[in-house]
C-alpha cells in the first residue's frame, strides 16, 4: 500500500500546532495576535480516512494557547457589568426591616382655612386642594413653635427706649408660647417702674414681686409658687411692684434668688425688664438670658436706641446675645421720611432675625391683651416671633 504524501504538513503556517525540528520564534505580539492561517489545500478521501502520522525523526512541539480568563462576575453591590461606572448608592433600609413609610401612602394634608377647606368639605374629601401657603408656613411656625425644650429657657424683652412696645410684647408672646405648648411658661415684671404687665394679662395686680423676695424660702412646693402668680389663659404671671420706691429695691442678687426659685416650677422665663438696661436687676437677668427679644421701631428715635442698646450689650460682653437676638419692630408709628426697609437690613445684619409687629387696634388701646381680639395679621406676627425664639431652645449652651 502506497503512503500518502505527507509533506504539506511540514510547510510553514499550516500546522501552528505540528513544526519542523526547530520550534518557530514567535514574538509575544505574535502570539498575543495570531493571524489568520493560510486555508489548507482540499484533502482526498484517502486523506480524511487515514490521518497522517508525524514521522519518528521529526519532533512535535505542542504551543499551547494561554487558557482563557474566566469571565468576571458583575458586582452584586451594584448590579453593573465591569468597567461601567457604579451608579451613586443611596441608603435604603434592609429588606428585613419594616419601614413605616413604604407601607403608608402619602396623602396631602387637610385644608383647615378658605376657600381650599370648603372645597374639601364640599366633595367630603374627593378633591383635597391642599395648604395655602399662608396656611403651610402658619403650620410651619407652630411646629418651630413647640420645640422640645429640656430643662429651662430664659427670655428678655429689652429697649433703652420706652414707648416701643416692651410690655406688649412680653405679653403676647408668652400668650402665644402657652398657647402652642404644654410646658410651664411664667412671665415675670422686672420693671423697676411700677411695671404693667399684670394689668395688660389680667387686668389686676394683687401678690406682687416683692412679696415673693420676702417669702422666696417658704417655697416648697408648686401649690406655694402659685401663690405668688395670677392667671392668664394658661401663662403664669407675676406682678411687679406698684409702689416705684420700694421695686427700686429690688437688686441684682434678689433677682438671681427669684430666678433659682422659679427655674424649679417653670421650662420658659420671660421678663419684661422695663426701660433701660442698666439698673441693677438687669445684670442679673441679661448674664441669665439665653434669647433677647429687642423692641424697636422703624423711625429715628425708635432704631437708634435700638442700635445703642445693642451697643452697650457688645461693649459689656453680651456680643453672643446680640447675634442671636430678634428684634421686633413695632409698626404702630411710622413715618414715609424713614426707610424701614434699612432699618431692618441693619437689624437684620447684627442679629438673628427681624420680624415686623403690625399696628392693632386691639393693642393700641392698652387693656388687657387677648389673642382672639387681634387682627389675624397681628397673631401671625407674634407667632413668626414665637417660633423664632423658640427653634433656640435647642441652641442652649451647657
Amino acid at each position: 500500500m502506497t503512503r500518502p504524501d505527507t509533506t504539506w504538513l511540514t510547510e510553514p503556517g499550516l500546522t501552528p500546532w505540528l513544526t519542523p525540528d526547530a520550534t518557530p520564534d514567535v514574538t509575544p505580539d505574535a502570539a498575543a495576535a495570531p493571524s489568520k492561517p493560510s486555508p489548507a489545500p482540499a484533502a482526498s478521501v484517502s486523506e480524511l480516512s487515514d490521518p497522517p502520522r508525524p514521522s519518528p525523526m521529526q519532533r512535535v512541539t505542542v504551543q499551547l494557547a494561554p487558557a482563557p480568563s474566566p469571565p468576571r462576575r458583575a458586582s452584586t453591590a451594584t448590579g453593573t457589568q465591569p468597567g461601567v461606572a457604579r451608579p451613586t448608592a443611596s441608603w435604603a433600609p434592609p429588606a428585613d426591616e419594616f419601614s413605616p413609610s413604604a407601607v403608608v401612602r402619602e396623602r396631602r394634608a387637610r385644608p383647615a382655612q378658605g376657600w381650599r377647606a370648603t372645597a374639601y368639605s364640599l366633595t367630603a374629601g374627593l378633591w383635597n386642594p391642599g395648604l395655602s401657603q399662608h396656611e403651610a408656613t402658619r403650620r410651619e411656625h407652630i411646629a418651630r413653635a413647640r420645640t422640645p425644650l429640656a430643662g429651662w429657657h430664659s427670655v428678655t424683652v429689652s429697649s433703652m427706649k420706652g414707648g416701643v412696645g416692651k410690655t406688649t410684647l412680653t405679653a403676647a408672646l408668652g400668650l402665644t408660647l402657652a398657647e402652642h405648648r404644654g410646658d410651664r411658661i411664667v412671665a415675670l415684671d422686672a420693671n423697676p417702674d411700677a411695671g404693667t404687665l399684670a394689668d395688660r394679662l389680667t387686668g389686676h395686680v394683687g401678690v406682687t414681686l416683692r412679696d415673693l423676695v420676702d417669702n422666696l424660702d417658704t417655697i416648697a412646693s408648686w401649690t406655694d409658687m402659685a401663690h405668688y402668680t395670677s392667671l392668664a389663659g394658661r401663662l403664669q404671671v407675676l406682678a411687679s411692684e406698684q409702689d416705684p420706691a420700694m421695686s427700686e429695691a429690688f437688686t441684682r442678687e434678689e433677682y438671681e434668688d427669684v430666678l433659682g426659685v422659679l427655674t424649679r416650677f417653670y421650662n420658659i422665663i420671660l421678663t419684661d425688664s422695663g426701660t433701660g438696661v442698666v439698673h441693677s436687676a438687669m445684670g442679673g437677668a441679661l448674664d441669665s438670658t439665653d434669647t433677647l427679644v429687642l423692641a424697636a421701631a422703624p423711625t429715628l428715635d425708635g432704631a437708634s436706641r435700638a442700635s445703642k442698646t445693642l451697643d452697650w450689650l457688645e461693649a459689656h460682653g453680651y456680643g453672643e446675645l446680640v447675634e442671636s437676638a430678634v428684634v421686633a419692630l413695632t409698626l404702630d408709628r411710622r413715618s414715609r421720611a424713614v426707610d424701614s426697609e434699612a432699618i431692618r437690613e441693619h437689624f437684620g445684619a447684627r442679629c438673628h432675625a427681624v420680624v415686623d409687629i403690625p399696628a392693632d387696634p386691639h393693642l393700641t388701646v392698652g387693656g388687657r391683651i387677648s389673642l382672639d381680639e387681634m387682627r389675624p395679621g397681628s397673631r401671625d406676627a407674634f407667632l413668626e416671633l414665637a417660633a423664632l425664639v423658640a427653634e433656640q431652645f435647642s441652641w442652649r449652651k451647657p
